[in-house]
């Protein structure tokens, strides 16, 4: 029994230099599941991306997920990429070990939380307040580095890593402190700012882009009162869903969305391709 991929239509090319390409999934000519293959919109031609990957449910369990896999990964080499990604939801356990044992690596997981009607009470002491014009440059300098260095420290090279951070603050914040649907504040306490978190409105669900605690003021709460203000600026806009990334290997992080009910939706893995 051989498995290959065919495909179903001509290799695909964007205005921009994307490529893209759907296949089914054969045994012996005989289709069982399907993939589509695309390079990624984000990192460029040297990336790809695996999506739609399906094998019908009489056909699982016989190795055809696996050799589609590796198949992919081979023509992604022929289109000249040097990486490949792919997003597995949470409670596609199977898929997930899958990946694993393919060699993906884990590198960031989305996490949602389901809102109360009320909004919660911060800490006494505690209050969130919109940033200013002259705080945001200082905030957006720092933002840009830290979110590049979190690329490179997951294996993404410096120069892909800063061009991400550039390209996805330039997408998110067209307009600065004005763009709609978008809330900057800052955490004060006792008068003292400790901290910032970047928020968006957009769709049905509110989404936090960016939160952290000023390094002086680490260890004493705050990233949890940070996390209380989103959920209370979530459920004054009208959200009833809360949802974050998360870089593996934060572990404070994750122990802090953990104690506060936020729960897996998407993991994002990615694997060289040698």
């Amino acid at each position: 029994m051989t498995t290959t991929l065919r495909p179903t239509e001509p290799l695909q090319h964007a205005a921009d230099g994307a490529l893209s390409r759907h296949y089914q999934v054969c045994v012996n000519s005989r289709p069982v599941g399907e993939v589509r293959l695309s390079t990624s919109p984000v990192f460029g031609p040297d990336v790809a991306q695996l999506a739609d990957l399906r094998i019908e449910e009489r056909d699982r369990g016989r190795g055809r997920g696996t050799v589609a896999a590796l198949a992919a990964e081979e023509v992604a080499r022929g289109w000249g990429c040097t990486r490949i990604e792919l997003r597995v939801p949470a409670d596609a356990a199977a898929a997930l070990r899958l990946a694993t044992a393919l060699g993906y690596v884990h590198r960031n997981r989305g996490l949602e939380k389901p809102l109360a009607a009320a909004a919660p009470a911060l800490p006494d002491g505690s209050v969130g307040r919109p940033m200013t014009e002259d705080e945001f440059a200082s905030w957006l300098e720092h933002a840009l580095a830290h979110y590049a260095q979190s690329w490179r420290d997951r294996g993404v090279p410096e120069n892909e890593a800063w061009d991400r951070s550039r390209r996805d603050h330039d997408r998110l914040l067209p307009r600065g402190l004005s763009t709609p649907d978008t809330l900057i504040s800052v955490l004060e306490h006792r008068g003292d700012p400790v901290g910032s978190l970047w928020m968006s409105f957009a769709g049905d669900k509110a989404f936090v882009f960016d939160v952290e605690t000023d390094e002086a003021h680490r260890g004493r709460g705050h990233g949890r009162s940070l996390m209380l203000l989103a959920e209370a600026q979530s459920i004054g806009a009208g959200k009833r869903i809360l949802g974050l990334n998360v870089f593996a290997g934060n572990t404070p992080a994750e122990r802090l969305y953990e104690s506060l009910g936020y729960a897996p939706v998407g993991y994002s893995m990615y694997k060289n391709l040698l």
